[in-house]
């Protein structure tokens, strides 16, 4: 049985910082529940509280909710009006889809003067002659019952009409609570058959057997296959009996279904957790001690041989989107193996590699692995010189300079902008003809002494030097 607990409400009060002490609101439909409860001690604020499609039996544990507004409980297995007189502030009630036979409880509502709404659409008192007259006159306070405005004329009509509409519900109802009587007692008689089906060893292979049991007809769907298809024959008979099988729309046929369908589930897990539990024993070497090439998860794959970086390339075509938790790589001399999900892949090598400086890697395109795997024997080769790529700015560069190396570039000098001596005429031009270089002559200098005619020479002067 589905209980309310305070993990649960935390959990469905994430719009409230998972505070439940200040709650407001909160939904808790289709959760299961068979109980209600814990709600008015932990919830005190509650103003909208939704626990529709559940499996509420009773309304109770909600009177201390004072500020409570609006209650859905609908599509539950609800019978009676009852313990809602605490709930001061209540304005809006759905009981749509119950199993409301008492119309009578409906007085326990005289105390809610906030209520304006109400629905009791689906319940088998609304099936009553005189019903919708009987709640218009016995709940004053009520403005729309079942989305339909409660005229004023229609209340008073009501009231006129009170005491007689009265007397009819209540034989009405004492109809109903001896069907009810009788439908509970062939409800208690199906699940007594149920339960001695569940130990008939016939049955007992429908999912519900006890361990010892398990075990055998594990046994036996190792033997063949022809077993486990009668087996399965066997259980899709008694499922297809349950569902067609006529029943009562009662509380406990609903009970009852919600019970099957959970037993069926927790049936199927048993399976799928067994199943998990008996993992294939994978064979990756003979009985000689030969390594074989195994690819359980048919994955595509190739390998390359780099020589040129001296390795091995493993690319395995992994699925795309595969959490790389769940690969396991282990890298060996001779082998390479994979665990993808717990499928294995194996592969030979062609040659020894070194597994310590293999390294790992995820594609971020394609999401395949590749392994590159340095091979154990090292080959040394020349290196290669590299062309490299020359920009076609580059290339034009290249040519301006080879044209300007070619031709030798001279300077104009304009004579009218500088005032520099010309050295090319210090010396006269006579005398350069025919004698080379610019050197000293002694003959020369002699000549030049003899031209001096008013030279006097003065011993008594010191030489220069």
């Amino acid at each position: 049985m589905v209980r309310i607990t305070e993990d649960l409400v935390r959990r469905r009060a994430e719009h409230n910082d998972c505070e439940i002490f200040s709650l407001e609101e909160i939904s808790l439909h289709q959760q299961e529940i068979e109980k209600l409860e814990y709600l008015d001690k932990w919830c005190r604020d509650l103003k909208i509280l939704y626990l529709q499609n559940n499996l509420i039996q009773k309304i109770e544990n909600v009177g201390k909710l004072k500020k409570l507004e609006y209650l859905n409980v609908a599509l539950n297995n609800i019978e009676r009006i009852e313990n809602l007189e605490g709930c001061e502030e209540l304005k809006k009630l759905d009981l749509t889809a119950n199993f409301i036979g008492e119309l009578s409880s409906i007085e326990a509502l005289k105390h809610n003067i906030h209520l304006n709404e109400l629905f009791l659409v689906g319940n088998p008192c609304t099936e009553f002659e005189g019903y919708r007259q009987f709640v218009v006159a016995t709940l004053h306070q009520l403005k729309c019952l079942d989305s339909k405005q409660i005229e004023r004329s229609e209340r008073i009509q009501a009231l006129q009409n009170y005491a007689e509409v009265k007397q009819k519900i209540r034989e009405q109802e004492k109809a109903y609570l001896l069907k009810r009587a009788r439908e509970k007692e062939e409800a208690q008689r199906r699940m007594q058959e149920r339960k001695d089906k569940k130990q008939n060893p016939m049955e007992s292979k429908l999912g519900f057997d006890r361990p010892d049991s398990l075990q055998e007809k594990e046994k036996q769907r190792a033997e063949g296959g022809e077993e486990e298809e009668s087996w399965r024959t066997v259980e899709d008979d008694e499922d297809k009996r349950f569902w067609e099988e006529p029943t009562p729309y009662t509380p406990e046929s609903r009970l009852e279904t919600h019970r099957y369908i959970e037993e069926k589930r927790r049936a199927k897990e048993n399976v799928r957790e067994s199943k998990k539990k008996e993992k294939p024993l994978w064979t990756f070497f003979t009985a000689e001690g030969k390594v074989l090439n195994v690819n359980a998860p048919k994955l595509h794959f190739s390998l390359k041989d780099d020589e040129e970086n001296n390795q091995i390339i493993l690319d395995l075509a992994v699925y795309r989107h595969l959490d790389t938790s769940l690969l396991d790589i282990d890298v060996q001399p001779t082998y390479v193996r994979v665990m993808v999900k717990g499928k294995p892949f194996q592969f030979v090598l062609p040659e020894e590699v070194k597994p310590d400086s293999s390294s790992a890697k995820r594609s971020q395109t394609t999401g395949h692995l590749v392994i590159s795997m340095p091979k154990a024997k090292e080959i040394i080769l020349p290196k290669q010189k590299v062309a490299t790529p020359v920009k076609h700015s580059d290339c034009s560069a290249l040519q301006k300079n080879a044209r300007r190396g070619r031709q030798v570039e001279k300077l104009e000098v304009d004579p009218s902008k500088y005032s520099f001596p010309d050295i090319t005429k210090i010396i006269q031009e006579k005398e350069r003809i025919g004698l080379g270089p610019i050197k000293l002559q002694p003959e020369k200098t002699a000549e030049t002494k003899n031209s001096y005619v008013d030279f006097e020479n003065n011993e008594d002067v010191p030489l220069l030097i």
